[in-house]
């Protein structure tokens, strides 16, 4: 590594008038040329997959706070109706789908069933809309960890198309000097780097975007079992 960051440094020397990217890409064969548009687009869809994630995640925080403060009066007065308004409201929130779908389902069994029987379709609804949420929050993330895994291996390929044209060059000219070599070896270790580039905000921002469905995911069962227990101390006040 530290031989290919030596050999990098010489060339950007002798040739720094001349290499740009844009005069790189230019002089760049076919096949490394593919390499780094591929590694752009997977690079421009993971920023955009992280801006999405990030402004979901930033909403459904702040929407959440709001909504369990305004849901905690409703329901102490056993105000369903302006509880489930108030959900539908703050629709952005994590919580509210949740509380929002318990609710509804609690409501609409009541006058139906026996105690037990209620308490069981609102567990099972909350349990429905827990795995729906679940599933929205980490949309794109899957993505992030292909791109994360992927990009160095993309990079990789780049790499050795720029070594054999490295080996084509010294070929062609008859000669084992730098300025044989340079195109190809700048054009490796180019693909190389931004293979890496596109591939480590990934890996950061996977782990980072996991940890906070995680933490949201923590937060829906606290709040399910919460409900349940405002279900069953409701359902033993009626008698």
């Amino acid at each position: 590594m530290a031989a290919s960051l030596y050999v990098f440094g010489v060339l950007l020397l002798q040739h720094a008038g001349q290499w740009d990217l844009v005069n790189i890409f230019k002089a760049m064969g076919t096949l490394a040329r593919i390499v780094v548009l591929i590694l752009f687009i997977l690079s421009i869809y993971s920023f955009g997959v992280m801006i999405d994630r990030a402004l979901m995640y930033s909403a459904a925080r702040k929407q959440s706070r709001i909504f369990v403060q305004q849901v905690a009066g409703a329901l102490r007065d056993g105000k369903l109706d302006e509880a489930i308004s108030i959900a539908e409201r703050n629709k952005k929130s994590h919580i509210a789908k949740v509380v929002a779908t318990g609710l509804s389902e609690f409501q609409s069994a009541s006058n139906q069933v026996s105690d037990s029987e209620v308490i069981e379709a609102a567990k099972r609804g909350l349990e429905r809309s827990v795995a729906i949420v679940h599933a929205e929050m980490k949309r794109g993330l899957s993505a992030l960890a292909t791109i994360a895994s992927t990009a160095p291996f993309v990079g990789l390929f780049g790499t050795v198309v720029g070594i054999i044209n490295a080996f084509k060059g010294i070929e062609a000219e008859k000669a084992t000097g730098l300025s044989a070599v340079a195109g190809g070896i700048a054009e490796a270790l180019i693909t190389t780097a931004f293979g890496l580039v596109v591939a480590v905000p990934a890996v950061w921002a996977y782990n980072y975007f996991t940890n906070k469905v995680e933490a949201f995911d923590v937060e829906m069962d606290n709040s399910s079992m919460e409900l349940i227990n405002y279900f069953l101390l409701r359902r033993g006040g009626k008698k």
